[in-house]
């Protein structure tokens, strides 16, 4: 919980110390954010009116509405296509008699889209949350005001000497740091394939091909084409209700349903499918830039672009020295602190590990 509310309080600071990269920060600062803004969005009635709205003859109305939400309704997808007006009232909307049910396609799914897309965020958010713990606050405390350009000379070099110490104590022990990061970064490409496929999954298997059959149609002129949104997200559905008759026999009753919350979900998944997709790109990228960051040559340029005001011989010299965990401890120093804090703390650390004869 901790963990959770310092992110929330990091959306409000522009100092806060960063642990990650951008690729990171894509599903807990900007996907989770979206997902929990979807999740609330559904919840307005007063925007949206009843998610639910039955329409059945010598049956009270409410009892239906609810009867309806809770057992799902159905459409007719071999009926998606045909003639509104002539063929079928609404798009997939069809009497059907008792013995072809099994044509029909339940919509069981809205009833949970506000719960489902609050969990996704949740998921999103629980890389970001192992890292935290695993990270433990390490780059904080060695940071701590050497991120400010304005701080005391004293307590500037009280700072520098505590991460220089640090550093010179625990060189070439940073291994498990960088690793645990990777894990968390294979997690976050884990975790967005296996939301493409649990939506897919939770969508009645529609939501693989959604994203570009929705484009697909919006550029087709032809308007009388068949319209993925309505198969999955239908407007117009419908609910068979049954219950005993004055003489015992059990009495079947057609319901037709208006489901005015589709026009919100049809927009929203679809916008989802195309994020997800950018996520998982994004993801991809970041794990081969990861990659490349296991190559010594990649991360002495990296580091040294990062040390703008530092020597770059001695940034050459320390980083030829490190492995890959103690290069990954300093690239995060060094994006967090002050440039010239930095430079102090690359001088200092150079003197340090000459001593220990590490760059001899």
């Amino acid at each position: 919980m901790f963990y959770i509310l310092g992110d929330i309080r990091a959306l409000l600071r522009l100092d806060q110390i960063t642990i990650d990269n951008i690729f990171f920060r894509l599903h807990y600062k900007a996907t989770m954010p979206l997902l929990v803004i979807f999740s609330l969005l559904i919840t307005k009635k007063q925007y949206f009116g009843d998610p639910i709205d039955c329409i059945v003859e010598h049956l009270p109305t409410d009892m239906i509405d609810k009867y309806c939400w809770i057992q799902s309704t159905y459409t007719v997808p071999e009926l998606m296509g045909a003639k509104v007006g002539e063929v079928v009232p609404h798009p997939g909307v069809y009497n059907v008699p008792p013995e072809r049910m099994d044509s029909v396609r339940h919509h069981k799914y809205y009833q949970w889209v506000v719960l489902f897309l609050f969990l996704q965020a949740g998921m999103f958010y629980m890389p970001r949350y192992i890292w935290k713990r695993w990270e433990a606050g390490r780059v904080e405390r060695l940071v701590c005001e050497l991120y400010r350009p304005i701080v005391s000379q004293e307590k500037k070099q009280q700072r520098i000497a505590l991460a220089v110490e640090y550093f010179s104590r625990y060189f070439h022990l940073h291994n498990l740091y960088i690793y645990q990061f990777i894990t968390c970064e294979i997690f976050n490409l884990l975790n967005v394939v296996g939301q493409i496929y649990l939506t897919d999954r939770f969508l009645g298997y529609g939501f693989l091909e959604y994203g570009p059959r929705v484009l697909s149609h919006l550029q087709d002129e032809d308007t009388s084409s068949h319209y993925l949104q309505d198969e999955i997200f239908p407007k117009v559905a419908k609910c068979v209700f049954h219950k005993f008759g004055p003489s015992g026999t059990i009495m079947r009753h057609d319901a037709l349903c208006v489901l005015p919350l589709n026009i919100l979900n049809e927009k929203i998944f679809a916008f989802v499918w195309y994020w997800l997709i950018l996520v998982t790109v994004a993801t991809v990228l970041g794990l081969v830039y990861r990659l490349a960051t296991l190559t010594p040559e990649v991360r002495r340029v990296l580091l040294r672009a990062r040390s703008r005001l530092a020597d770059g011989d001695k940034v050459d010299s320390i980083s030829r020295k490190c492995y890959v965990g103690d290069w990954f401890m300093l690239y995060l120093l060094a994006k967090n602190m002050d440039a010239f804090a930095f430079k102090d703390f690359i001088d200092a650390l150079t003197v340090k590990l000459v001593e220990k004869e590490h760059l001899l």
